[in-house]
């Protein structure tokens, strides 16, 4: 359904570090503008700085694995994130419905979730 997805921040340089390390788990990667995060060659998730970030978007990322979530909220937590939930199965959601949450520097929830089968 969505082409891309821009995200307000309030501090660049701060959420580009933040979400390099969160999404470099999962397999994306930092386009050449210095803001733009994807698989390679098509980012789809950009970041746009602005004094006017709210911190009150949700933003889901399909992660390949279980193991992918798991370094997704380690990695998360080490570059100064929040914790909003720990890796594990949201049963309440879908019995493979394994995911982790995290609150981004400028307050957004991020998730990174696996949809498969226990692995």
């Amino acid at each position: 359904m969505f082409d891309h997805l821009g995200l307000a921040v309030k501090e660049l340089k701060a959420s580009v570090r933040f979400y390099q390390a969160v999404l470099a788990p999962l397999g994306f990667v930092l386009d050449g503008s210095g803001t733009g995060f994807g698989p390679p060659n098509a980012p789809a998730l950009w970041l746009y700085e602005t004094t006017n970030a709210r911190g009150t978007a949700h933003v889901a990322f399909r992660a390949a694995n279980r193991k992918a979530v798991e370094r997704f909220h380690q990695e998360g937590l080490k570059a100064g994130a929040r914790d909003n939930g720990k890796p594990g199965v949201r049963a309440d959601y879908s019995p493979n419905y394994y995911a982790a949450f995290l609150i981004d520097p400028d307050g957004n929830n991020v998730e990174a979730v696996y949809l498969g089968e226990e692995g």
